[in-house]
């Protein structure tokens, strides 16, 4: 038998030490002091400083969908909602609610909230979620017009099909444009048509940073989209039913028929939400002044029709004594109020921004009928879980981001103590109480501007300087003037009197035309940026919903994340070049004023698309045009000074047959190889071949030379099933002979293993 002493280094064991246990002891024991101090830290904060606990429980709803989007497989959803489940259980169990009240609480409530909103995304991308077609297609489509929409601006109307397509058992969705010169009277919403039409995929992001209509099909439910060719034929005839779209159209017809041109286009938007008149220059002008919001049906115009309708109705009952004392004032004008949002909500289309609207305008109103503060970040919070409960993929478009924030920043702003003082503060006649509000007016524009601003950037990459200055004239102007007056000119034309108001209506669009134009016009007015960085876009709106959602000075804490992921987003570096997922359009940035591309491309889609996400103004230029280019009938070469060194670029522009020898001898030249056709394993460049297969995989590209880093689409993607992954292929890789530094740099990063992760 061995005694414990002879167990030791002879034995194979290490000698005991008899300090060892002790000490581990005492390590253990210390880790628990500092979490339980830590914890103590966290709850007295908690506890010194006044929180809305429903804020901060929608705010981690949202997040929960957000976590969907931004992990890109099932297998990392179901580990986060194990994640959020096991942390609830044990703040739930283990926790002291009586020591840490607080932090029970909240790790259980944000966990629980946290997993609800994966969920909730979860369940409604697997119920709704429509893939697209494999591959592009002409085609007979036979089937039933579930919607048009006229865009006599484009000349052409769009139409969405309930059809049957060979890859689907069940009858799907399909958008497509109809040209003016196909369009026929038979061609409304419940005929049945067979048409010839192009259908393609619903399409990706051209590049990084673009928009991704591919994912708005799928919870739309569209499976294709495409343009309708020839031969449109009545198979069976609607019915004389009257729907709502068919009030809207007659609407906006009949605006458009008492106004002409651009006023009537706008008067008509407002009046039905029908924006396809409207003239691309005005549009452009009104994008630019910052006021592009005011041609959509959103909160400003709900909120207007059921503001004056429930002060209406309020006045009116009130002047009445014996309706007055009889029945509650606030409640009839709330549900006359109600009544005209939900009515002005269907005839304008019932999109998700305009019942979101509505919703929030339905809250207001039970607030004043119960006698509650209608303007609150509670009812705000309530309006944005109902939302995110019917369409929780609102929460990743702009339009939910924009909305929200814009209300969040005027209700935080107001509520904030040193505007609360300065609303009751002394009063000094009417002439300083118009110059206290206009002061408010101006103050309040410039939160709201300093709030969207990065938002717009970040999802169109250009945004209007001077839209706080418009908006202080182009509101008022919206709500108190235009909006009143087509209401009274189309109540006028019942009995055919409406010709003045009509006029009025006019000059008041006019009014807000020329601000438009000149304000869109001023030297700086628009600025833009390349798309930036997700993680800096994420912290900016953490760091603002900190600021809004906190009381005290606790609340400015928020405005250092903010800023500095506002600054992060600011300075984004112009890539050098963008390619897109075809391979078939390449541009050039950083060369001079004008975009170097090596297509021009048909209409203005692709230039517009270039120039906004290479973060430029101006116009394109042909590569072939430009010196530093050597361009021929089949490749352009272009030499490219970036970061102290030159990089050669070769570009394919057409697929005419070219001998293998001469392309891998050009290849051998060049850094980079960028084709919409498949190269041979003999191309073998420097640093990245982005043929026609390597694109197939990795989507658009954008390339900045000077960091010598590469942004692909797929990055961007998960497996949620919008998007089609291609299977990697081994001649997909070029064999690089730079540096091994230039080759994990220039290597396109992807999401998954079944993708390339190095440019061999």
């Amino acid at each position: 038998m061995v005694s414990p002493a002879e167990v030791g280094p002879a034995a194979g064991f290490p000698a005991a030490d008899p300090d060892a246990l002790p000490a581990r002891r005492a390590r253990h024991w210390d880790i628990r002091a500092r979490l339980s101090s830590m914890l103590d830290d966290g709850e007295a904060f908690l506890a010194a400083h006044p929180f809305e606990r429903g804020l901060w429980l929608v705010v981690s709803f949202g997040a929960g969908i957000v976590c969907w989007l931004a992990l890109p497989l099932s297998v990392q959803w179901t580990a986060t909602l194990l994640a959020c489940g096991s942390a609830a259980l044990i703040s739930l169990l283990y926790v002291d609610e009586h020591r840490l009240p607080y932090i029970r609480l909240g790790i259980a409530g944000v966990a629980i909230m946290l997993a609800a909103g994966m969920a909730t995304v979860w369940t409604k991308s697997a119920l709704v979620g429509q893939p697209g077609i494999g591959r592009p297609m002409v085609t007979t489509v036979v089937g039933t017009v579930l919607d048009r929409r006229e865009e006599p601006a484009r000349e052409r109307s769009r139409l969405l099909l309930l059809t049957r397509l060979p890859e689907f058992p069940d009858p799907v969705r399909v958008r497509v444009n109809l040209p003016k010169d196909e369009d026929r009277p038979f061609i409304v919403e419940g005929a049945t048509l067979a048409l010839r039409a192009r259908l393609m995929p619903p399409a990706p992001p051209m590049l990084p940073g673009a928009y991704d209509f591919a994912r708005k099909a799928w919870f739309d439910g569209i499976a294709a989209t495409g343009t309708v060719m020839d031969d449109v034929r009545l198979v069976s005839p609607s019915g004389n039913a009257t729907t709502l779209r068919k009030i809207q159209r007659a609407l906006a017809d009949h605006v458009r028929s008492r106004l002409a041109g651009s006023a009537g286009a706008i008067a008509a938007a407002f009046a039905s939400g029908d924006r396809g008149a409207i003239a691309k220059a005005d549009e452009d002008a009104m994008r630019d002044a910052g006021l592009t919001h005011l041609l959509s049906i959103s909160g400003l115009h709900v909120s207007a029709l059921v503001g004056a309708v429930y002060w209406i109705f309020a006045r009116s009952l009130a002047l009445v004594p014996w309706v007055a004392l009889r029945i509650r004032v606030p409640i009839a004008a709330a549900l006359a109020g109600a009544l005209a949002g939900i009515a002005y909500t269907l005839i304008t289309g019932a999109e998700v921004p305009t019942i979101r609207s509505c919703i929030g305008a339905l809250l207001v109103l039970a607030a004043l009928a119960l006698g509650r503060d209608p303007l609150s970040l509670r009812m705000v919070a309530v309006g944005a879980l109902v939302v995110m409960l019917f369409w929780p993929e609102a929460v990743f478009g702009p339009s939910f981001q924009m909305s929200f924030a814009a209300v969040i920043a005027i209700v935080a702003f107001h509520s904030a103590a040193p505007v609360r003082g300065f609303l009751a503060g002394e009063r000094h006649g009417g002439l300083a109480r118009l110059a206290r509000n206009v002061l408010l007016l101006l103050a309040t524009g410039l939160v709201i501007e300093l709030a969207l601003m990065p938002i717009g950037l970040f999802h169109f990459h250009r945004a209007g300087v001077y839209g706080s200055l418009a908006n202080v004239i182009a509101i008022p102007l919206t709500t108190f003037v235009t909006m009143p007056l087509i209401g009274i000119a189309l109540l006028l034309d019942l009995a055919g009197l409406g010709g003045p108001a009509w006029w009025l209506v006019e000059t008041s669009l006019d009014l807000l035309l020329a601000l438009a134009h000149f304000v869109a016009d001023r030297p700086g007015a628009v600025t833009m940026l390349p798309p930036g960085d997700r993680w800096s876009y994420l912290v900016f709106v953490a760091g603002m919903l900190w600021l809004a959602l906190w009381t005290g000075r606790v609340r400015l804490w928020g405005l250092l994340p903010a800023f500095a992921a506002a600054l992060s987003m600011a300075l984004t570096p112009t890539p050098d070049i963008l390619v897109t997922g075809d391979g078939r359009h390449v541009a050039i940035a950083g060369e001079g004023a004008e975009l170097l591309v090596l297509r021009a491309g048909r209409g203005d889609f692709i230039r517009e698309n270039l120039l906004e996400l290479a973060g430029m103004e101006g116009e394109t230029r042909p590569l072939d045009e430009w010196r530093g280019a050597r361009c021929g009938e089949d490749f352009c070469a272009a030499s490219l000074m970036r970061g102290g060194r030159h990089f050669a670029i070769l570009m394919a522009r057409s697929r005419n047959d070219v001998d293998e020898m001469d392309i891998a001898a050009a290849c051998e030249r060049s850094d980079i190889v960028i084709a919409d056709r498949r190269l041979p394993h003999t191309c073998r460049p420097k640093l990245l071949k982005a043929d026609r297969a390597f694109l197939a995989m990795t989507g658009g590209l954008s390339i900045d030379l000077s960091r010598r880093r590469t942004r692909t689409v797929a990055e961007t993607q998960g497996r949620q099933g919008w998007y089609r992954w291609s299977e990697p292929s081994a001649t997909l890789s070029p064999q690089p002979r730079g540096t091994q530094a230039e080759r994990r740099d220039m290597a396109p990063e992807t999401r998954h293993r079944s993708m390339p992760t190095t440019a061999r």
